[in-house]
């Protein structure tokens, strides 16, 4: 017996269920577009061309808290650099293949003092960029990484550090 609302089939659906059932269907179509057009609209933002050395320092920080770097003044934005215990030539070389290591890096450019890499999220592929400074005179490596779109980077950016400083401690490259 048919009665209104009612599917005829070996399970019985109220509207409600059916209702609720389409929202699921409706948010679950909304969220494999999002996840399948976030790459293709590319969240890699433009290669920025203010990055690099000035004035024997690193580019500095906006005053968005997506970027930590070891020249940066205020403590929002501030991370320790490397300090190394072995030659500086080789603390750079090694601190250069602990870079290589990291998910979804690569380098970009660099010279026998300076690095750029380019770190991109796994998910949506949001880019951000990695720099390191040899300052072989003061027994440092300096550091800095900030993303390239949006506000806040939900410490991404400052775990990435601690995690490449990890990779260096257990390489016998930087001091505890």
């Amino acid at each position: 017996m048919n009665q209104p609302g009612y599917v005829h089939s070996a399970i019985l659906t109220s509207p409600k269920q059916a209702t609720h059932e389409s929202i699921i269907n409706g948010f679950t179509s909304f969220c494999l577009v999002i996840i399948i057009t976030m790459p293709l609209l590319s969240c890699s933002g433009h290669r920025p061309t203010n990055i690099g050395i000035n004035d024997g320092k690193l580019t500095s920080c906006p005053s968005s808290p997506n970027c930590v770097s070891s020249d940066a003044k205020d403590e929002d934005h501030k991370i320790l650099p490397f300090h190394f215990k072995i030659p500086a030539p080789d603390a750079w070389l090694i601190a250069r293949n602990m870079v290589l290591q990291l998910p979804n890096t690569e380098i970009i450019s660099e010279t026998s003092t300076y690095l750029h890499a380019e770190c991109s999220s796994t998910v949506f592929g949001f880019i951000d960029d990695l720099e390191l400074h040899l300052r072989a005179a003061d027994g440092i490596i300096a550091a800095r990484s900030a993303s390239r779109l949006g506000y806040s980077d939900f410490g991404v950016n400052r775990k990435r550090i601690e995690n490449l400083r990890s990779l260096l401690i257990d390489q016998g490259i930087n001091k505890r």
